[in-house]
C-alpha cells in the first residue's frame, strides 16, 4: 500500500507538512513506519492556496520516481503554500507490469469536478471487474482517463456515483460502489483481499474512507490488526492486519504558530483550526493521533476558522 497525507486549515509553507515532521511524508518513501514496501513508484501532491495565480483551481504535481530522490523537492516544495492539501507516495510491486509515469502517480484530478483523490490500497483484478462495473460509469470521466492504475478507475467509478457533494451523497456512493465491487467480484468469481483507504479532498474539504473485502470478498472481515500484523510478512493474516488497521487524524489550534512540531494548543475537535488525514503519524509519539477504524468514514471540514469532524459507520 501507498502513503497518503491531507491537510485543511490556515495556509502554512507545504514544507511544514512533507518535509519537517519526524516521520514526513517525503521520509516514509524509504522509511515507512507502518508499512513493509518502499515507496519508490513515484509521487505526487494537489494543493489550494490564495497566493495561486488560480486559486479556485488545485496546483497539482507529480513526478514517477521516489519522492526521496525527486530533485524537486527542495527546489519546489519550499516556495508553496497550502489551505488545503493531499499528497501521496506510491508503492508498487517490483516487476515489469509496473508502469511509472506522470498518469499514474496520484493524486488524480479530473475536470467537471472540484474533487481530487489519492489512496493507499489496492483493487486485484480490477482490469477483469471492469467487465461488470463499465456500466455504472459516466463517458464525461471515463474519456479522462490517462493511467493505468486501480484508483484513477475508482475515481471515475465514484464520481459517477454521486449525485452532489453532500456528504450523505458521498457516503452512498462509496457505500455503492463498495457493494458494485463485492458483488463483480463474486459474479466473475474473483474474490479476494481488497483495500480501499482513500482521501478525497476539496478545497476546506477532506473525506477519508477506511473500507475493503477480506480474502474470501467479505465486506465485513474480522480480526485484530495488531496481532495479525505479527504475523510473517506475505502471509494472509499480515495482509488481513494491513487492511484492518486505521488510519490516522490529528486536529488542533494554531498549527500555523508552531514550526510542523504538531504541538497544536490543546483543545476539543469542535475548537480545532487545522486538522491532519494519514496513512500513518507523522510523529514519533502517536497519542495525539485519533484513529479512522475500517468500516469507517470521516467528514472534515473548515467552516471559517473551525473544523468540524464527523464520523459514521459505512453501510455495505
Amino acid at each position: 500500500m501507498c502513503r497518503v497525507l491531507a491537510y485543511i486549515g490556515p495556509e502554512i509553507p507545504l514544507e511544514d507538512l512533507l518535509l519537517k515532521p519526524e516521520n514526513s511524508l517525503i521520509n516514509q518513501t524509504l522509511d515507512p513506519e507502518r508499512h513493509p514496501q518502499l515507496q519508490l513508484a513515484g509521487w505526487g501532491f494537489g494543493l489550494w492556496s490564495e497566493h495561486l495565480l488560480k486559486p479556485e483551481e488545485p496546483f497539482l504535481y507529480h513526478r514517477p520516481m521516489a519522492a526521496f530522490y525527486d530533485d524537486n523537492v527542495d527546489k519546489v516544495v519550499p516556495h508553496l503554500r497550502a489551505s488545503t492539501m493531499l499528497a501521496h507516495v506510491r508503492a508498487a510491486d517490483y516487476n515489469s507490469k509496473v508502469v511509472l509515469s506522470d498518469e499514474n502517480c496520484h493524486p488524480f484530478s479530473f475536470k467537471g469536478t472540484q474533487w481530487i483523490i489519492a489512496q493507499n490500497g489496492d483493487l486485484p483484478n480490477w482490469v477483469l471487474l471492469q467487465r461488470e462495473l463499465l456500466q455504472h460509469c459516466k463517458d464525461e470521466y471515463l474519456e479522462q482517463l490517462g493511467g493505468t492504475t486501480d484508483t484513477e478507475f475508482l475515481y471515475v467509478l465514484l464520481l459517477s456515483l454521486l449525485e452532489s457533494d453532500s456528504d450523505e451523497d458521498v457516503q452512498r456512493a462509496f457505500e455503492e460502489m463498495m457493494r458494485l465491487i463485492a458483488k463483480a467480484m463474486e459474479d466473475l468469481d474473483l474474490q479476494t483481499l481488497t483495500k480501499l483507504k482513500v482521501a478525497l479532498v476539496s478545497p476546506n474539504r477532506i473525506i477519508g474512507v477506511n473500507t475493503g473485502t477480506g480474502h474470501h470478498g467479505e465486506t465485513d472481515p474480522e480480526g485484530d490488526w495488531r496481532e495479525l500484523r505479527k504475523a510473517e510478512h506475505g502471509t494472509d493474516d499480515f495482509a488481513l492486519g494491513m487492511l484492518l488497521e486505521p488510519m490516522y487524524m490529528m486536529a488542533g489550534k494554531h498549527f500555523e504558530q508552531n514550526e510542523a512540531t504538531y504541538g497544536f494548543e490543546e483543545c476539543s475537535v469542535e475548537h480545532a483550526t487545522s486538522v491532519i488525514f494519514a496513512s500513518e503519524p507523522l510523529t514519533k509519539e502517536v497519542d495525539d493521533w485519533s484513529e479512522l477504524q475500517f468500516g469507517e468514514i470521516v467528514f472534515l471540514e473548515k467552516d471559517g476558522d473551525e473544523i468540524s469532524r464527523t464520523v459514521n459507520q459505512l453501510k455495505i
